[in-house]
């Protein structure tokens, strides 16, 4: 069984196509096709199930992919943390982070890291599904809503923070010191989809009082949300990460009780995954700016505590 058979191998699991796994690959079908029946007499079991055009995992094929992979990361942390024994610093790091705000926050600290590590490739993924991408090591690292559950998983949380009403001064609410949750319910609001981490949290809250989010609008997008906001179609639920990114003058913003709403932001890794120098620094200069914020007050955790290893 040689390395390349298992870069063969995972390339035609993950595209369940011999032909475009080959094309992936840069070599022939027939060549892939041969290598794949190699492997599969080498080891006395079919590897995949052929039916007409299409082709399956089988049971045998699928223990082989998750160990392929495993074995294929390890000599990668290997061959890295060789490279970081003779002071070599390159190669590449892949950050995700949720939409909007958190993904913002990442990119503020490009330059700082592009000076400090100027020969390390940097990449950032604006996605939904951070922790599949890292369990799945197409991640070093993500930026994310803890907590999360999975003992693969090694987190670090970076602050907690509340959630407030958003609208204009007009707005039947403006002049409160603070809303209820239930009384969200009772204006026109304007939200992110329900695919949206932000939406979410205000979802699962709404399920434990018993009722329903019924946005009048929903968009995608941040500048269209606070475009409808300022114009006075609704209010609206907003971080105050957020807030503080846009920091519209015009546009009250009352904090939400009876719960409070209140989300905790962290940074994720695979536990067992060797984290270079380049993921370290990143790291460090993250967990530093956040502690500059919260120093200077542009970020306040809920309550006012500290999260632990903050």
């Amino acid at each position: 069984m040689e390395f390349r058979q298992l870069d063969y191998f995972i390339a035609t699991c993950e595209e369940l196509h011999f032909t475009r796994a080959s094309v992936k690959l840069g070599i022939t079908q027939p060549s892939l096709s041969h290598q794949i029946k190699a492997l599969e007499d080498e080891l006395g079991v079919p590897l995949f199930d052929r039916i007409g055009k299409k082709i399956a995992i089988t049971e045998a094929g699928m223990i082989l992919y998750k160990q392929s992979k495993l074995a294929l990361s390890n000599l990668s942390s290997a061959k890295e943390q060789i490279e970081e024994l003779q002071q070599i610093e390159r190669g590449t790091l892949s950050i995700g982070a949720l939409p909007g705000e958190l993904n913002q926050l990442v990119s503020t600290l490009l330059l700082d890291f592009h000076r400090d590590y100027p020969k390390v490739r940097i990449k950032i993924f604006g996605v939904e599904d951070v922790m599949s991408r890292v369990l799945q090591n197409e991640l070093d690292l993500a930026i994310t809503i803890l907590p999360l559950e999975d003992e693969r998983i090694q987190t670090i949380p970076l602050y907690r923070e509340q959630f407030y009403f958003v609208a204009t001064a007009e707005h039947p609410y403006a002049g409160r010191a603070a809303i209820n949750f239930e009384e969200i319910l009772d204006v026109p609001i304007v939200m992110f989809p329900e695919t949206h981490r932000c939406r979410q949290l205000v979802d699962r809250t709404c399920t434990t009082a018993g009722h329903k989010l019924l946005p009048l609008i929903e968009t995608t997008t941040i500048d269209s949300l606070f475009g409808l906001v300022r114009s006075g179609a609704g209010g609206t639920v907003l971080s105050k990460t957020l807030l503080e990114m846009y920091d519209y003058d015009e546009l009250i913003r009352i904090p939400i009780q009876n719960p409070a709403l209140c989300r905790e932001v962290g940074i994720i890794y695979l536990r067992d995954k060797y984290m270079g120098k380049a993921s370290r620094g990143f790291i460090d200069l993250l967990t530093a700016h956040v502690k500059l914020l919260k120093h200077d007050k542009l970020l306040v955790d809920c309550g006012g505590e500290e999260p632990e290893g903050s």
